[in-house]
């Protein structure tokens, strides 16, 4: 199994993560050969190697061969990509943010400048680019969006501009500021805008994984510039792509975080539990309970790593109006897992695997790849869900099924 990881600890965009995926062995060929097929003889994709902060890079340019660029809705970009799923899914998912943003259909969404030819190169180009280096699973690091405005379509923004919040959702986010200052931006006016709304919703629809570098033996690295040279730090990003090695199943530690709170206005609790899973839990959920004099309340409680319980902890005392949290070791047993997509009607699907001894014992299609799905046909998300379910039954993927073969 191909894993490649995604560092986008010093931010992401479109034109970064090709030059990044180009870097590593990917062919400009098949590339251009795919955007081609989508927008025949529009753009032209090179490449040449850069400086950024005194370190390699490659930059990948899209140079556009017809000027007309047409102002296009969602509706439009999905009948271009009709042969391209993997990209439609991506613009499903910016789409669905630019509608959450401004309050309209996302049927209706006009992209701007994501819909340029530039972009759709981008996104087009980064999924052959993955299916040229035969990539099978995707994770990315936190991601470094950061801080101070920037001018849009819509005017002066703050950083991050609400598309890129909105995907981020989850997802575990920092400014990106100076290390020097302990991690906070101190220049007037912020670092600008590190993190694209192209750029974040291919990561958002290609990775599974917000994680640190996972084990895996390294077979090549790749680094894309950004079109900023900071002297500061290297404006790129960089991919690992190599051989991912399978977590056994071992009992493992982790900690169990709780606390119980009867004052706090039942409508924040969706964003405390949205926080304590981007601050590093592996889970958390309520319980109702009665507390004394007949109270009713609630138990927080949030699972995660050793390694992250004090930032869980904080991010509990942060969020919520507890005087005290409740710490206790756990003992945890973890099925090997592995991830194979399938295809729901044109679209990728990715179905996360629970495994022992060679056989499925879990077979669950990943709800964020549900959710596009449902965006991309227009559908509800259960009919989607359905959808993605039979097609994993389709392919074998069910309880007690052999394991299939992965690469």
């Amino acid at each position: 199994m191909t894993h490649l990881w995604i560092d986008a600890s010093a931010g992401i965009a479109g034109d970064m993560l090709l030059g990044a995926l180009h870097d590593a062995g990917a062919g400009l060929d098949r590339v251009q050969a795919a955007v081609d097929a989508v927008v025949p003889g529009a753009v032209l994709i090179t490449a040449t190697e850069v400086r950024r902060a005194g370190l390699r890079a490659r930059k990948a340019e899209v140079t556009p061969v017809i000027a007309d660029q047409p102002r296009r809705t969602w509706r439009d970009l999905r009948d271009l990509l009709a042969g391209a799923p993997r990209a439609a899914a991506v613009f499903a998912r910016l789409a669905g943010a630019e509608a959450a943003v401004h309050g309209i259909d996302p049927e209706e969404v006009h992209f701007h400048e994501v819909g340029a030819l530039d972009a759709i190169a981008d996104v087009v180009g980064v999924c052959a680019a993955l299916d040229d280096l035969g990539v099978t699973t995707v994770s990315a690091s936190e991601v470094a969006v950061g801080s101070g405005f920037v001018r849009a379509a819509h005017g002066l923004l703050p950083v991050p501009v609400p598309a890129v919040a909105e995907l981020a959702r989850g997802w575990r986010i920092r400014s990106g500021g100076p290390a020097t200052s302990g991690g906070h931006d101190t220049r007037p006016g912020g670092l600008g805008e590190l993190a694209t709304p192209t750029g974040l919703a291919l990561l958002r629809t290609l990775a599974t994984t917000c994680e640190d570098l996972p084990p895996m033996t390294l077979a090549a690295v790749g680094v894309g510039a950004g079109t900023r040279d900071t002297p500061d730090r290297p404006n790129v990003v960089r991919v690992m792509l190599g051989a991912a090695e399978t977590v056994p199943s071992t009992a493992a530690d982790a900690v169990v975080l709780e606390a119980n709170i009867d004052d706090l206005d039942p409508r924040l609790w969706p964003g405390v539990i949205t926080a304590l899973l981007a601050a590093g839990a592996d889970d958390a959920w309520l319980t109702p309970i009665l507390m004394k004099k007949g109270r009713p309340a609630h138990t927080l409680t949030a699972l995660c790593r050793p390694s992250a319980a004090d930032a869980v902890r904080d991010r509990i005392f942060q969020q919520t109006s507890t005087l005290g949290v409740r710490t206790s070791p756990r003992h945890k047993t973890a099925l090997d897992r592995t991830f194979v997509r399938v295809d729901v009607d044109g679209h990728p699907v990715a179905v996360k695997l629970g495994h022992a001894a060679g056989l499925i014992v879990q077979a669950m299609p990943e709800f964020e790849d549900v959710a596009a799905l449902a965006a991309a046909l227009g559908i509800a998300q259960r009919d989607a869900l359905a959808r993605a379910t039979g097609a994993a039954a389709a392919a074998g993927l069910t309880a007690g099924a052999r394991l299939p073969r992965t690469g």
